[in-house]
C-alpha cells in the first residue's frame, strides 16, 4: 500500500502584510529589541545581545553543539559587525527615543497582550 504524504517547501521570503490589527512595520522577532536612535546610543554589548538572539533564531540553536559552536559564534561576530555598520550609517530627523519610555510602552503591550 503506498501513502502520499505531502511535504511543504521552503518557507517564502516574499514580504507578507501585516495581519488585521497588527501595526504597519511591527514583524520581527519579539525578543529582539530596537537599536536605532536611542540616546545615550546602543552599546557594543547590546549589538551583540541581538545577534545572538538572531543567530540562536534562525539556527534554532539556543547554545549549539561543540562541533557548531565555531559556526555559531562566527555568525554572531559577522551579524554584530553588520548591525555595528548598519547602525552608525543611518541618519533620521526624528527625536532620539527614551530607553525608559520605550520600556514602558513594551510592558503595556505585553500586558495588553496576556493580561499580565
Amino acid at each position: 500500500m503506498q501513502v502520499d504524504v505531502a511535504v511543504p517547501g521552503p518557507r517564502s521570503l516574499e514580504f507578507r502584510p501585516n495581519a488585521p490589527g497588527q501595526e504597519q512595520g511591527n514583524r520581527m522577532c519579539r525578543n529582539i529589541k530596537l537599536l536605532f536612535n536611542f540616546d545615550p546610543p546602543v552599546t557594543d554589548a547590546e549589538i551583540r545581545a541581538a545577534s545572538v538572539q538572531f543567530v540562536s533564531k534562525i539556527s534554532g540553536f539556543q547554545k549549539p553543539s561543540k562541533s557548531n559552536e565555531a559556526a555559531f559564534n562566527a555568525a554572531i561576530e559577522e551579524i554584530a559587525a553588520a548591525s555595528a555598520r548598519l547602525l552608525s550609517s543611518l541618519e533620521t530627523n526624528a527625536p532620539h527615543r527614551n530607553r525608559e519610555e520605550e520600556a514602558a510602552k513594551a510592558k503595556a503591550r505585553s500586558a495588553a497582550r496576556f493580561g499580565d
